[in-house]
């Protein structure tokens, strides 16, 4: 790693002015993905400001069936939250599945949604919930804050704070993970709101990153059933093609992870 100052910042006005202070200082949530990738040497901020400690940043709270995970929030507590688990099941199930115990301890939801990794779980439950994201400055609808692989609509400095999101009347998430890395080779997040809206959200597939399928859920509004989906078609234009699997072979996988995430919803 390349030399760095660490700043463990108490509050939310604190980290803003320390990042403010440097132009190549990173904000560090669980350093999941940063401490990585500074390790590699691909990265090199001269300071970072450390977030895990801020409490306004932590905790979940539920009001009737509207949550708010604060951006701090490892996943191992959304994993075992008893207050989510009462309304959006498919969420604890989600958090999970992401990593290992090392991960789901360290790595925080703001970090996640923040890094927008094409194979992480957690964008394709925020837009298939059609969650809110919070931040310092800002409300931005989960559709508008995924832009591209690795690309947010978080300007620069700026800070998620919380997701807050309405829990549907019923959810699933299934995935398809890399044996080694535990990322989404595909993952779908299928959703249905209380008024039979129903949103699919897909991971892991997209070349562009996390991505609604209309297919899916113009046949799921129809008819929520796993029995469906096989007379979806998935294009393979816009899916990714690497060593792990092909565009066929993810469009494949979409049909099949989007079946068993009805199923378990």
């Amino acid at each position: 790693m390349y030399e760095t100052t660490y700043h463990r910042a108490s509050s939310l006005a604190e980290a803003v002015r320390l990042r403010a202070d440097s132009d190549e200082a990173k904000y560090l949530a669980g350093g999941m993905t940063l401490i990585p990738t500074m390790k590699q040497r691909l990265a090199a901020p001269s300071e970072l400001v450390d977030l895990r400690h801020i409490a306004e940043l932590r905790g979940i709270a539920v009001k009737g069936r509207r949550v708010r995970i604060g951006a701090g929030t490892p996943h191992n507590e959304v994993a075992t939250s008893a207050a989510i688990s009462a309304v959006c099941p498919a969420l604890c199930h989600l958090a999970a599945l992401i990593g290992d115990p090392l991960v789901r301890h360290m790595g925080t939801l703001g970090g996640s949604i923040a890094n927008n990794d094409p194979a992480a779980d957690y964008p394709a439950a925020m837009l298939g919930l059609d969650a809110t994201i919070i931040t310092d400055r800002r409300e931005i609808p989960a559709g508008d804050f995924f832009t591209g692989l690795f690309e947010t609509a978080l300007e620069d400095g700026e800070i998620v704070v919380a997701a807050t999101f309405e829990a549907p009347a019923r959810a699933g998430y299934s995935k398809f993970a890399n044996p080694a890395s535990r990322f989404a080779m595909t993952g779908v997040f299928a959703a249905q709101a209380a008024d039979g809206t129903v949103r699919v959200a897909v991971t892991g597939a997209g070349a562009n990153g996390v991505f609604r399928h209309a297919g899916l859920e113009a046949a799921l509004t129809r008819n929520w059933s796993p029995d469906v989906v096989s007379d979806v078609a998935v294009e393979t234009g816009d899916l990714l093609s690497d060593l792990h699997g092909n565009a066929d072979y993810r469009a494949n996988l979409v049909k099949v992870m989007a079946k068993r995430a009805v199923a378990t919803a």
